[in-house]
């Protein structure tokens, strides 16, 4: 098969895409954001996992009862623009393979920064029901649950709060796993990461990610990182976002394009298998290369892992199935 060929057989998943909030265009026609339905269409990508994003704030109980708000009015903003003959809002696997096998494209949802959570224990339930399929953990700066890769000085971070975990983040991955929401540790310090790769009882994701060996970034993962995830089942998903792909002098413009992006996943697979890596855009919030620019040139970065010697069973489980296993058993080991 060719690389159009694969790339039409393909479930593509992209596993973490942000939308402009408030006043989120309408995705049914073209839009100036990098994801619309128009641009899917046109790149043959077939799912996307929109995200329910919010910036760290104040960490007290009008700052976490406005987060939690925003979340959920996001989550419920998702879910309502999936309505349509030729589009469904997936809930489940099962759900998202059906819509695959019917042609349609596939709506997910999933929150971004614990601390929509707050101190609630009970918010994973709720955005469980909602449709969602896992929490990042933080964002950029600390929250109750952890302490985060960057953190933010004009929030009075200090380098590390909890050392990783706080007592009430080993609660929050409980509650997690209960809801059966997988815990993305994307934006997690590397303390935190480890430690929450131990607690939680399903695989843990890092839904949008790149490796540190290759481009020394604080968002990226290291090899120690990696060996976990492979250890607890997880998924590194690579994502195009050029400051985590290549590092450039400062004040230099960075040319990071989707072969650096497949030099990732290279770097990964050899690390730690093609079972436990995978793809995402991290579109409209930061990501986007020459060769994967948009949703539109989706196709571009399948013709990339085929020149790289991928296989149609490699990309499958690259674009979805990898991800989809994960949370397949973060379902099932819920209450």
């Amino acid at each position: 098969m060719d690389a159009a060929a694969i790339h039409a057989a393909t479930l593509t998943l992209d596993t973490h895409v942000d939308i402009k909030w408030p006043g989120t265009p309408d995705w049914l026609a073209e839009t100036p954001q990098r994801v619309d339905y128009p641009k899917m269409a046109r790149g043959g990508l077939r799912a996307a996992v929109f995200i329910a994003y919010v910036p760290q704030g104040r960490r007290d109980p009008a700052g976490h009862a406005e987060a939690a708000a925003r979340a959920e009015a996001m989550l419920r903003h998702i879910r309502a623009r999936a309505d349509g003959d030729t589009r469904r809002f997936c809930a489940t696997p099962d759900a998202l393979e059906a819509c695959f096998a019917e042609g349609a494209t596939a709506v997910l949802s999933a929150v971004e920064n614990g601390y929509a959570m707050g101190r609630d224990l009970s918010a994973p339930a709720r955005w469980r029901a909602l449709g969602a399929q896992y929490l990042t953990l933080t964002h950029n700066g600390h929250n109750d649950i952890a302490d985060s890769a960057i953190p933010i000085r004009k929030l009075g971070d200090e380098a590390a709060e909890h050392g990783g975990l706080s007592a009430f983040g080993r609660q929050a991955i409980g509650a997690l796993n209960a809801a059966g929401l997988l815990v993305d540790v994307s934006h997690v310090s590397k303390p935190g990461m480890m430690q929450a790769a131990e607690t939680s009882r399903s695989p843990v994701v890092a839904t949008h990610t790149a490796c540190r060996a290759l481009c020394d970034h604080p968002r990226g993962i290291d090899d120690e990182q990696l060996d976990m995830i492979r250890q607890v089942g997880g998924v590194a998903q690579i994502t195009a976002l050029d400051a985590f792909l290549k590092g450039v002098p400062q004040g230099q413009k960075n040319d990071a394009t989707v072969e650096d992006m497949v030099r990732h996943v290279d770097h990964a697979v050899t690390r730690i298998g093609i079972e436990h890596v995978g793809l995402s855009s991290d579109f409209d919030g930061g990501g986007g290369l020459p060769g994967w620019r948009d949703a539109s040139e989706t196709a571009g970065l399948t013709a990339t892992l085929v020149a790289h010697g991928y296989d149609a069973r490699a990309i499958g489980l690259l674009w979805s199935g990898n991800y989809i296993r994960a949370w397949r058993k973060a379902l099932s080991l819920s209450d």
